[in-house]
């Protein structure tokens, strides 16, 4: 997720160790310049080699903790970087250099560039490892209040209206806490598309400028924060989330159907209590048809 951290003092001095060969991604903050960790600030003052999705980020980030780039290569690597310049870091690689690869914010290969890289190193059997560290879609999930043990990572819906709608409804049934990153100016027309394809009394959380100053969290339903955000200047970036959807009621030909099968090597008690479980609805409910099914 792109974001520029902010500046903080730091009186922080890494430990000059050597860096062993391969590839490190470095996790790098999402707002607050501190939220670095000492392993990553190790690396970066360590790596023979600097990759970044944006040096000029990465040089800044340094210079707020006081690490010198003392003569070492730097190197850009964005989506825009051709084959030249992947075939060039696996050569350094393989020569046994130590490359540290920099996010321009957050996790590397979130919403980020390095996958294709990733993804050479290892069919390539290079080194590689990972120092982590800040991430926006799980620093959003934590502050959220929505159901944290299954969530699916969505990434940035497509712009265009018509792929919206189509990409939205490919994830609404999916039985998770849902996750996405949008532009701000994008987000309003976002958030009514969402109230529309999956529903408006669908909970949700606006998190934007997460770690920042201005850093700011809506709770409600789709319709209320629709609602909310229409014809706002949205500033910042920001992390979407939406409650997994309600689970459908069982109908009694269902609960029937699945209790026939559960009846054949349960008794009627362990049925009775295991479709209940299966299906989330009411153990009495299912118990008295179990029984008019066992007695019938």
């Amino acid at each position: 997720m792109r974001q520029t951290p902010d500046t903080a003092e730091t009186t922080f001095k890494p430990a000059l160790r050597a860096i062993p060969p391969g590839l490190h991604f470095v996790s790098t903050p999402i707002g607050a310049a501190r939220d670095i960790t000492l392993r990553a600030l190790d690396v970066l003052a360590g790596a023979d080699v600097l990759v970044a999705e944006d040096t000029r980020t990465l040089r800044h980030l340094m210079e707020i903790h006081g690490i010198a780039l003392g003569g070492r290569l730097v190197i850009a690597y964005h989506d825009h970087s051709g084959e030249g310049a992947l075939a060039r870091l696996l050569a350094l690689i393989g020569e046994g250099k130590s490359l540290a690869y920099a996010s321009e914010a957050g996790t590397p290969l979130i919403s980020d560039p390095g996958f294709e890289l990733a993804r050479a190193v290892a069919a390539a059997g290079l080194p590689m490892t990972a120092a982590p560290g800040p991430c926006a879609a799980i620093c959003a999930l934590t502050v959220s209040g929505l159901p944290s043990d299954r969530f699916f990572f969505a990434g940035f819906p497509p712009a265009a209206q018509g792929a919206r709608r189509e990409f939205l409804a490919g994830v609404s049934a999916v039985p998770a806490t849902l996750i996405f990153y949008e532009s701000p100016k994008r987000l309003p027309q976002l958030l009514a598309e969402m109230a529309r394809s999956l529903g408006g009394g669908r909970q949700a959380v606006v998190c934007r400028e997460l770690t920042k100053r201005f850093e700011e969290v809506s709770r409600g339903p789709l319709d209320h924060l629709a609602e909310s955000f229409a014809g706002r200047a949205v500033k910042g970036e920001v992390v979407v989330l939406v409650d997994r959807a309600a689970p459908e009621a069982a109908s009694e030909d269902s609960i029937g159907a699945a209790l026939d099968m559960a009846l054949a090597s349960m008794s009627v008690k362990d049925a009775a209590s295991f479709v209940s479980q299966t299906l989330g609805v009411s153990r009495k409910l299912v118990y008295r048809i179990a029984l008019d099914r066992s007695q019938g």
